[in-house]
């Protein structure tokens, strides 16, 4: 379920005294290197307006009803300048879309500056920027001001624009599964869903009954449960865990198969304690791991805000991520923290495999051998991106930033799965987060996209964003 690479729209802006050449060669050399960076794209027919391109109201219009036709089968439009192009033809074949707009112009070349063979984009990508911005249309420009497809840094720009597409595509509307009432004294991960379903995102909830009802109606013999068997038997390390326990484990896994196909769920939170733990003699830490090792987003402690950050972090790297907690400073290290959680990191996260253990933590009130399921380990080295999300007054706001996960070692006896995180300016981010009452946990995916995320939360989703 990873984030598929974007299908863009291709425009060509054009002023009808520039050379026909200078269009013909902008839609092969746009289409050519999309391809060649794996990317699908849609061009209106050249026959269909003066050389396939939009230089007037009446061809803007031609253009609109080309984009209405494929609305569904593109994600973003790459508005391309070969030339200085024509402002009114351009916001009339644009300014009822509901996508990212990538502004792209021309280089003039100083040898050919004739009026035969000059460009001037430059200029015109200017104009264009204005009367968008007189419409109110947003768009996305990116240094430098002008660059050929054919740049190895506009490939760049297309790797950017791509993650701002595929986050805005996601957010705009996603389903998340609420499996389980939240924890009673957990009242910082509540969440006002009518102001999630104003900006398009549903939560369906469960009560965790029915869940155990329904991992009670499954038989070891059937498909499905086998399949899952196997699995999961590869995918951690199960030395010492009770059969029982493996065979809930592996149980509740089918359900959350069974429940995220049925009702469309793109993420998950989940009511991770005491009742797994009391009725099922179970911790669920494992089966989120591999949830959000498949690119299913699964946050545990019913945490509806991070199900949704770590949504929208994955449809930008295109990867894996997981919820953890601002947990424990490192020594008197002011940049570095541990960042924690009892199993849900995904294994494509872990130096190395998970190793289940019984929830040394809950089994002080459960007792010991009640809760198996927790994924120990160590979370790999390499850059990362985090951030959360609470509501206010119906609005959504988000923070995130950017870290590292070092070497440093933990001691053998920290309970979970960890990683020491270096973040410039720790001690003002937690100041910043706390002062603006978001919780103790924060979504995490590896990679550095910070940028990509802010631009599709404030220009796009117009999402309240602080960013470190």
């Amino acid at each position: 379920m990873f984030s598929e690479k974007s299908t863009f729209a291709l425009f060509f802006g054009n002023r009808g005294f520039f050379p026909g050449s200078l269009i013909a060669s902008a839609r092969k050399e746009m289409s050519d290197v999309l391809k060649k960076m794996g990317y699908k794209s849609l061009m209106l027919d050249e026959k269909a307006t003066h050389y396939g391109a939009v230089e007037t109201a009446a061809e803007g219009r031609i253009y609109a009803d080309f984009l209405k036709k494929n609305r569904g089968n593109f994600d973003g439009i790459i508005l391309s300048l070969p030339n200085f192009g024509d402002e009114t033809g351009v916001v009339t074949a644009l300014e009822d879309t509901k996508v990212p707009i990538l502004i792209q112009a021309y280089p003039d070349e100083l040898d050919k500056m004739c009026p035969e063979l000059r460009r001037d984009a430059f200029c015109g990508k200017m104009s264009v920027m204005n009367i968008f911005s007189q419409h109110k249309i947003p768009f996305t420009v990116l240094p430098p001001h002008v660059i050929h497809p054919n740049n190895k840094d506009f490939e760049k720009q297309i790797s950017y624009f791509d993650k701002v597409c595929r986050v805005v595509k996601g957010m705009r509307k996603m389903t998340v599964g609420a499996i389980g009432a939240r924890t009673t004294p957990f009242k910082t991960v509540r969440i006002d869903e009518l102001s999630l379903q104003s900006h398009g995102i549903t939560v369906e909830t469960f009560d965790l009954s029915s869940v155990f009802a329904r991992m009670g109606c499954l038989k070891s013999s059937e498909k499905a449960v086998k399949n899952k068997t196997s699995f999961l038997k590869g995918y951690s390390n199960w030395q010492g865990v009770p059969l029982s326990a493996f065979e809930n484990i592996v149980k509740l896994a089918v359900v959350f198969d069974e429940m995220i196909e049925e009702y469309h769920f793109d993420a998950i939170a989940l009511r991770c304690w005491v009742e797994m733990q009391e009725v099922m003699g179970i911790s669920p830490c494992v089966v989120l791991s591999e949830l959000n090792n498949r690119g299913i987003p699964a946050a545990c402690e019913t945490d509806i805000g991070d199900a949704v950050t770590m949504f929208a972090l994955s449809r930008a790297t295109g990867s894996v991520a997981t919820c953890l907690d601002w947990n424990n400073n490192y020594g008197q290290e002011e940049e570095k923290c541990i960042l924690f959680h009892c199993g849900p990191v995904p294994r494509k996260m872990m130096k190395t495999e998970g190793r289940i253990v019984d929830h040394a933590i809950l089994a002080n009130s459960v007792g010991k051998g009640c809760s198996f399921g927790c994924s120990q380990g160590r979370i790999l080295e390499g850059p990362f991106t985090y951030g959360s999300m609470l509501t206010r007054n119906g609005e959504l706001e988000f923070y995130a930033g950017e870290g590292i996960f070092t070497d440093d070692p933990i001691p053998d006896d920290f309970f979970g799965c960890a990683g020491v995180a270096k973040i410039d300016d720790l001690q003002n981010v937690l100041k910043t987060i706390g002062c603006l009452g978001h919780r103790h946990h924060a979504s995490v995916v590896p990679g550095h996209i910070l940028a990509p995320i802010k631009e599709a939360f404030d220009n796009y989703l117009k999402f309240s964003i602080v960013a470190f």
